[in-house]
């Protein structure tokens, strides 16, 4: 396999995947909306070039790491109208699966082969290629991208069908959800032990905004197939206030200041207080 790859989308997933595929000897050829991005990338040895057509001009493969629908979708019609021969297109965001066959449909009427390969992982871990590649889709294109994904993720699984990557995601992220929450509330008990705990949310390794939207994705999908969440709704309101209270840019584990307030507000008898 041609070690050259596209990255479309370098935020903080995508920008870390990047920089581990350059130390791995890969020619990684980047593009992002954000001219921020495109400089701090270009710092660290990625091909920035102007557009995706580009990006499918000169890559055989090509990821995308992208924040939204809408964006996904803009790319998937870029490359399918850049006149290119078939390419192999990892779509590596969280997204509903109605959005990831949106992207398969466009992709494979211009011929191309796209792949759904959301990541187990936070930011952080991508940066110590401490992710899983949920990767579903045609089988022999992923085998074809067995070695790219051992070059920035420490495993990937083959699930069969396009969009069974996206259904173990959601499994995978109904139980973070949860667990996130059930941490900082045992922190919160461990704090008027007391304890103090270093409460310092930035930079984010995920957002508590972003983790919204996924949480929103997964709720939908629970819904659609008749599948009751009880522990995992629970949490929502927890994120929900989090934005509330301005700290969607910060890391999840700032759920942590939404049940200390609440603990604040509505304080509780001292049990050593009671008869």
């Amino acid at each position: 396999m041609d070690k050259t790859v596209g990255m479309v989308g370098l935020g903080i997933m995508g920008s870390a995947i990047a920089r581990n595929l350059v130390d791995r000897g890969w020619r990684v050829i980047g593009f992002d909306i954000d001219a921020a991005r495109r400089a701090e990338l270009a710092l660290a040895n990625v091909t920035i070039v102007n557009d995706v057509g580009e990006v499918a001009r000169d890559a055989p493969v090509i990821m995308t790491s992208l924040p939204s629908p809408a964006a996904v979708e803009a790319v998937a019609r870029s490359i399918a109208n850049s006149g290119q021969s078939p390419r192999i297109v990892v779509e590596l965001s969280t997204l509903a699966i109605a959005d990831k066959l949106r992207f398969e449909s466009i992709l494979k009427k211009s011929g191309h082969i796209a792949l759904d390969c959301p990541l187990s992982g936070t930011g952080a871990q991508a940066k110590n290629r401490d992710l899983v590649v949920y990767a579903s889709g045609d089988r022999d294109s992923i085998a074809r991208c067995a070695r790219l994904f051992s070059d920035f993720a420490k495993q990937s699984a083959d699930l069969g069908a396009f969009g069974n990557g996206s259904r173990m995601k959601f499994v995978a992220n109904h139980l973070v959800a949860i667990h996130n929450v059930a941490t900082a509330e045992a922190m919160i008990l461990a704090e008027r032990a007391p304890m103090m705990a270093e409460r310092v949310y930035e930079p984010a390794t995920m957002k508590v905004s972003t983790w919204k939207k996924d949480m929103a994705i997964i709720a939908e999908f629970a819904d659609d197939i008749g599948c009751a969440t009880p522990l995992f709704t629970l949490t929502q309101p927890v994120y929900t206030e989090a934005i509330a209270m301005g700290l969607g840019d910060q890391d999840t584990a700032a759920v942590f200041e939404v049940l200390k307030k609440t603990i604040i507000t509505d304080p509780k008898p001292d049990a050593r207080n009671r008869e």
